[in-house]
């Protein structure tokens, strides 16, 4: 079996989303000095790859931690998304997986936008679902939806309907997925394990593909 990241490391000058703080970690104790390393770690609950929870956009829904863990592991799609760069994902396009789509419990939208990780073209122009695309998908039982882009909304959005209608059906939104190129399109099994956060609204995670 392969196990393949597909987490970006978090590091003080990484790629965040627009209004936010980058991390801050710091040093705080040396073997030379102290006989033990140890660093301070400052970052919000939505740096770099993450895992959105309802609560997160959406009153009156569930934390990460209300969540058995069964929630954040199962078996995966992923489709290439590259053709929408610029544009939204139409339902017609998503109709042709509908079968596979009703077998797993996450799909992976591979826009190969990973590749501009830590560059200003990173917030524009990704791919995102339309809303009737987005509505459609919250029929079936899918326990999350990942990408590898910043958000499931353009990034000016202000209302947010996408995150509104996927988080408001209890899916989980996974945001920042690494080398989502490495993965077949079906056949591997996905797990996107928060931390355990009370009241978690999201959370970092060191997220994994387990390909046979």
């Amino acid at each position: 079996m392969q196990i393949i990241d597909l987490s970006h490391e978090i590091h003080a000058e990484m790629t965040i989303f627009g209004g936010t703080e980058k991390p801050e970690i710091h040093r705080k104790n040396s073997i030379q000095k102290d006989g033990f390393n140890l660093h301070e770690i400052h970052i919000n609950s939505h740096t770099g790859t993450h895992v959105d929870a309802p609560a997160h956009m959406v009153l009156g829904t569930k934390y990460l931690d209300d969540f058995p863990l069964s929630q954040f592991y199962g078996s995966g799609l992923m489709l290439q998304v590259n053709r929408f760069a610029g544009k939204e994902i139409s339902l017609s396009f998503l109709k042709n997986y509908e079968d596979q789509i009703q077998e797993v419990d996450f799909l992976l939208l591979n826009s190969s936008w990973h590749k501009l990780w830590e560059s200003p073209e990173y917030h524009q122009n990704y791919p995102v679902l339309s809303l009737e695309s987005a509505k459609w998908l919250t029929q079936f039982k899918l326990k999350g939806i990942g990408f590898d882009y910043i958000s499931i909304d353009p990034v000016e959005s202000q209302d947010v309907p996408l995150h509104k209608i996927i988080l408001g059906a209890e899916i989980l939104i996974i945001e920042n997925l690494n080398n989502l190129d490495s993965l077949p399109e079906e056949g591997f099994y996905f797990q996107c394990l928060p931390l355990k956060i009370n009241k978690a609204d999201g959370s970092t995670a060191r997220i994994v593909a387990f390909v046979e």
